[in-house]
């Protein structure tokens, strides 16, 4: 029973225990002046976190460090000017399909995801790049200050300067590691559902640190477990010291108060050992056993079988698990087994009907149970015509694999949202899609993959791997599924990170001359359409990304419809007062419209007076 507390609320305590919601890394544990250790706030850290410049510390204290790192936290917090265009010539079912297959760097997609996914992601899975010296392709320039940094990612989009390897030559082997997923996890998190939770496939060489990460990333409190995922089925004779037969899949939750894993389908062999003999009507049951070994004050008395037979005690060291009075209560109820000659040692019985129906989730995944690499090569070569398969995903994750945590993290009702920003081969995909052909669900996912060369001429990056397939993966389980063609998506939306579609502005007022004032008149860049506005519109707003889109033509301009009238928006120009009331009259949630987009001063100004009169609760905006 808990005690009242006598005291009255401990406002430190309480903004400690906010702080630790809010921003995990900035509560650590430091020692007071009588020597004891006690939670408090790394304040060296919180002036990092609200700053956007790097901040030094001295003070000591528990934590984990690493060079690069306040950079990674600046590289996490630093915003960018860049957008996802639509790709509808790479998409499958581009307009009904809710699954996303973001092409570009995953840390830009992170953040351009913020908003709009904030809080409502169920599940993440991300299988990132082990840190082993020759496959470490991710690299964002932590040495940089922070306008350097601002500049190239607000101004820049060489994907190609940020593809080098992470030699074991190179000084900063683990701390580039380190800072690489830091900066990406932290807003990872920030996605998750509070009932959210995130599964990372790592190896030996760095579990230690990713628990240490995340454990400031997502709390300690909130660690759930290491799975270790026995991935070979016979040892390598080749091996220098030990054959590495397994590796592990570190599990954090956002709050591990309210996430609870779904039970397992009990197995063949737990079932059978229910029977029923005496056909007692309650159904099939087992026996248990009567005797324990901890110590029962009530559990040293002896028994008499209906036979006759008296039992003179428990077994020597053992106790009865029940009272003499409890067993009684049970025999008069039909609840005990004495054995076909009612002599034998009494079993209380254990009903199949009573019993938890599911089992708990264990920590020790086997190949038999969720396969193993070979599989999951011989997958995807059987999907796809590689040119060569030998040099393409040496060590893919099976797709029994995913659909394990599937399985224990997402329900088949629930509309999952599920994002993996290490895509690879996109064996996420295959599984989201093979889970919901099976149960019927309404799983989504968001896939993200940079495109990376992939060593093979047919596909030639990884994320056209991906793309592709996911296509035939999706093509074979429908064709192969029950359901129809409405009830299963099989489809994604293509969308690629670029340059923002607003104009590069460089010119200060003093440096802007008069015969280049035209030229800003415009805001818009001159190689993106509609759609490409419309998308970046969806990010500014916050609507998800996913939502269906209509076309109409209004008044001979082209009007986009998102999620029925959840938002309105045209971007064409020679916008009349007479179009604007057309459009107003449809009540809108939102609207949004081009700055350049009326035909005259008069009518720009007379928008927001004609939505005030057919449509006051319309929100407005403008590019």
């Amino acid at each position: 029973m808990d005690k009242l507390k006598m005291h009255s609320l401990d406002l430190t305590a309480e903004k400690i225990r906010q702080i630790a919601e809010l921003l995990p890394n900035c509560v650590t544990e430091s020692r007071s002046e009588d020597g004891v250790v006690r939670q408090a706030i790394d304040f060296d850290q919180l002036r990092q976190e609200l700053s956007d410049h790097i901040v030094e510390g001295p003070a000591e204290r528990y934590r984990l460090d690493w060079p690069g790192k306040r950079e990674a936290i600046l590289t996490a917090n630093a915003p960018i000017a860049k957008t996802l265009r639509p790709c509808r010539e790479e998409s499958v079912d581009f307009d009904t399909t809710k699954n996303l297959f973001i092409e570009g760097d995953n840390l830009d997609a992170l953040k351009l995801l913020q908003e709009t996914y904030l809080g409502k992601v169920k599940l993440i899975y991300i299988d990132p790049p082990y840190n082993t010296g020759n496959d470490f392709i991710y690299d964002d320039d932590f040495a940089e200050d922070g306008p350097a940094y601002l500049l190239r990612s607000n101004q820049k989009d060489e994907v190609g300067n940020r593809l080098i390897a992470n030699t074991e030559a190179n000084g900063r082997f683990h701390s580039d590691w380190a800072s690489m997923l830091y900066a990406r996890l932290r807003l990872a998190r920030n996605l998750l559902r509070d009932d959210g939770a995130i599964f990372i496939s790592i190896d030996d060489g760095e579990v230690a640190t990713l628990r240490e990460i995340c454990d400031e990333v997502f709390g300690s409190a909130n660690f759930i477990g290491t799975v270790i995922w026995q991935k070979v089925y016979a040892p390598k004779s080749t091996a220098r010291h030990f054959s590495e037969d397994h590796d592990y899949i570190v599990v954090y939750s956002k709050d591990s108060e309210l996430w609870k894993p779904n039970l397992l389908p009990r197995t063949e062999e737990q079932n059978a050992d229910y029977k029923n003999p005496d056909n007692d009507p309650r159904g099939l049951w087992k026996a248990s056993n009567l005797s324990a070994r901890n110590f029962y004050s009530k559990g040293t008395y002896s028994i008499t079988c209906p036979s006759g037979r008296i039992i003179d005690g428990p077994p020597k060291g053992r106790y009865w698990a029940i009272s003499k009075e409890k067993l009684e209560e049970l025999d008069s109820q039909g609840r005990v087994w004495w054995g076909l000659d009612r002599s034998n040692v009494p079993a209380p019985k254990i009903y199949f009907s009573e019993v938890r129906q599911g089992r708990v989730p264990q920590t020790l995944w086997t190949y038999e149970e969720v396969g193993h690499t070979q599989e999951a090569k011989k997958v995807l070569v059987d999907l796809m015509p590689f040119e060569d398969s030998a040099s393409v995903f040496t060590t893919p994750k099976p797709v029994r694999l995913i659909l394990r945590m599937l399985e224990l993290a997402t329900a088949k009702d629930d509309d999952s949202l599920i994002l993996d920003f290490f895509a690879g081969s996109g064996t996420l995909a295959h599984a989201v899609m093979d889970a919901n052909a099976k149960d019927g669900g309404n799983r989504r996912y968001v896939l993200v993959q940079l495109p990376e060369p992939s060593g093979d001429a047919v596909y030639q990056t990884i994320s056209n791997i991906a793309k592709e397939r996911a296509k035939r993966a999706g093509a074979k389980i429908r064709s192969a599924a029950s359901l129809t063609s409405s009830d299963l998506d099989i489809g994604f939306r293509v969308l690629k990170i670029d340059t923002s579609n607003m104009q590069d502005v460089y010119y200060t007022p003093d440096e802007t001359q008069q015969q280049n004032l035209l030229d800003h008149v415009d805001n818009i860049k001159p190689d993106r359409t509609p759609e490409d506005l419309l998308f970046q519109v969806l990010l500014d707003w916050g609507v998800d990304l996913a939502s269906p889109i209509a076309s109409e033509s209004i008044g001979g301009k082209q009007v986009f419809f998102v999620d029925g009238n959840a938002l309105a928006a045209c971007f064409d120009t020679g916008l009349t007062d007479e179009f604007v009331k057309q459009m107003a009259e449809r009540k809108p949630l939102r609207a949004v419209f081009r700055d350049a987009s009326y035909n005259s001063d008069a009518a720009k100004i007379n928008v927001e007076q004609i939505f005030k009169f057919y449509s006051p609760d319309t929100e407005l905006k403008c590019l």
